[in-house]
């Protein structure tokens, strides 16, 4: 069996969706599984709504997911991918064979032509199929033309399709459909099937949505000459609701999820999981995955998008970060949220207590802000924790830091079981409203540990602030 060669083929019109992000990583997990090539290629001859900045996105997203590509016109993800817009003639030479070899035909119709033949079919309240008005005329390359592909008038197409079985379409519910348009440009089928073949494609896997070009799509490559390829359709992604995932079930761009706080492994381990199962396993490095991965354990139903299942697999991962790591990837997000962190003793110790807590970048941006900004009390916690009861308890905590020459866990601990002894109080009374004076709300990580990240000087002037509004 030959090394797959296998292709991620989006159109940039936007950015690159969940349901795409999944089936390039299904594609690169099968070719880096088998030692194959994995192809990228932008298909862009949808010149009105195409656009660089759909491009960029793109490769964006999948530089962040760490799906690198092996061919393009320059050397790997450096310099690639292909693009259809650059490939002009190599459609406009394998339509004239066809032309030449009578399997295709010009076709002159014009679009008022075309529009009265539907309109004619929507009275009928029959489906518009083209009639082959031009099918027989001879070929007159001084008229404006478009090319049509015949196809066989009786008949049907069959194909096995790893993912959903055997796939049988009538030749009688195709038409012959365009395959070139007037300038030049291909139509979807003949340009995917060009590209495929002239790619040395031996795999095709894509969306579920593409199933119904699939039949005309084998035609073309037989006509061509060219060997079939195996055809994979992934099932779509679902809401919870079971509608198409959409804005509404969460982002569905991947780096939106980037910009979110997510990490890359957690979204790819998420996205393969997403439709694929391996036993009971939840979570995979890449590694295992490449190792795993096999279509016949990709399911043929869809996939139901669990945003709070995406945030638990991200947890996992955040939790398994080394504390390089963590501060590493943590960094960018404090710094793009306006916090003045760095990476010091402050900023490892705050991470330490907020691994557990916090679930993505953007959890530990909002909980790590009471640290780097001026504190703001929230408006319950204040009205709750800082009335007049609270002054005295605030007023001895603060005093009993201000005589610690160098505060640590034991001797703050010391600190607020004395206060709360002497007057016969729970921990938590004391804690609370201190916690409320240091952080501006009532979660946090532990006291004691809240006091040694401020340290001591901000500690007292936190303090000395919540005890004039008492």
């Amino acid at each position: 069996m030959s090394p797959p060669r296998v292709r991620f083929a989006p159109s940039p019109t936007g950015y690159l969706h969940i349901g795409g992000a999944r089936t390039a990583l299904f594609n690169w997990l099968w070719a880096r599984r088998h030692g194959g090539t994995f192809v990228l290629r932008i298909e862009d001859t949808d010149r009105d709504r195409s656009t660089q900045e759909a491009v960029d996105a793109i490769l964006d997203g999948l530089r962040w997911l760490g799906l690198d590509w092996d061919e393009g016109p320059g050397v790997g993800g450096a310099h690639g991918p292909y693009r259809q817009t650059e490939r002009l003639e190599i459609y406009r030479a394998h339509a004239d064979r066809l032309l030449q070899e009578g399997k295709a035909y010009a076709c002159y119709c014009t679009r008022e032509e075309l529009d009265g033949l539907r309109k004619a079919a929507e009275a009928e309240k029959r489906q518009f199929r083209y009639p082959g008005t031009c099918r027989h005329l001879p070929h007159d390359p001084s008229r404006r033309h478009v090319v049509r592909f015949k196809v066989p008038e009786t008949g049907a197409t069959v194909f096995e399709d790893l993912v959903k079985g055997a796939i049988s379409t009538p030749h009688a519910t195709l038409q012959d459909e365009v395959i070139l348009r007037a300038d030049g440009v291909p139509l979807y089928n003949f340009g995917a099937v060009v590209d495929d073949v002239t790619m040395e494609i031996n795999l095709v896997a894509r969306g579920d949505d593409h199933v119904n070009n699939t039949a005309r799509q084998v035609l073309l490559y037989e006509a061509l000459g060219y060997p079939v390829p195996a055809f994979a359709h992934l099932p779509m992604i679902l809401g919870a609701d079971k509608a198409r995932l959409s804005k509404r079930h969460g982002a569905t761009s991947v780096t939106a999820y980037r910009d979110l706080g997510y990490l890359p492994q957690a979204v790819v381990n998420y996205l393969a999981r997403l439709g694929w199962s391996h036993g009971d396993q939840e979570l995979f490095t890449i590694a295992e995955l490449v190792q795993a991965f096999d279509w016949r354990q990709v399911g043929a139903t869809a996939g139901i998008f669990n945003p709070e299942k995406m945030i638990w697999v991200n947890h996992q991962w955040l939790r398994r970060l080394s504390d390089d790591e963590l501060a590493r990837g943590a960094l960018p997000h404090l710094r793009a949220a306006g916090l003045p962190a760095e990476d010091d003793a402050k900023l490892r110790a705050l991470l330490q207590q907020l691994r557990e807590r916090a679930r993505t970048f953007a959890e530990i941006v909002a909980q790590a802000r009471c640290f780097y900004a001026p504190v703001e009390l929230d408006p319950k916690a204040r009205e709750k924790f800082l009335g007049p009861a609270a002054r005295p308890l605030l007023q001895a905590v603060r005093d009993g830091l201000a005589a610690m020459e160098a505060p640590d866990l034991a001797g703050l601990e010391r600190l607020f079981h004395a206060v709360a002894g002497a007057r016969e109080l729970a921990l938590g009374k004391v804690a609370q409203p201190v916690r409320v004076a240091l952080t501006g709300g009532t979660a946090s990580p532990g006291i004691y540990e809240v006091v040694l990240i401020l340290g001591r000087a901000e500690s007292l002037a936190r303090l000395d602030a919540a005890i004039a509004l008492t």
